[in-house]
């Protein structure tokens, strides 16, 4: 499966700025990839991995904004079509970075 997550946050004002930068941080640090401006996905194990992701970033969402998420299977997110531009593929974006303990 695979969790993403779209944002439109403000960042005119300093303090705006700072929990704007704070959020990408945090979703760079919890293993989201950037798949173009505010837009970030992260592979996730089945269902019940993605909803405690789903709390986490709750706690860490800024007060302003506008921040949705979407689950998908790994079979959605392939049929992905690019009509403009290219998908990355300097960036291992699949299972095989998937570390199973």
């Amino acid at each position: 499966m695979r969790t993403m997550v779209f944002f439109d946050l403000p960042n005119i004002y300093a303090k705006d700025k700072r929990n704007y930068l704070m959020f990408r941080k945090y979703l760079l640090n919890e293993g989201f990839i950037m798949m173009q401006e505010s837009v970030y996905s992260k592979i996730v194990m089945n269902s019940q991995q993605s909803e405690l992701l789903l709390e986490r970033l709750r706690k860490k969402a800024p007060k302003k904004g506008l921040i949705q998420v979407l689950t998908i299977t790994e079979k959605q997110y392939s049929q992905i079509e690019y009509i403009i531009g290219e998908h990355n593929s300097k960036i291992i974006d699949s299972e095989d970075r998937l570390i199973v303990l």
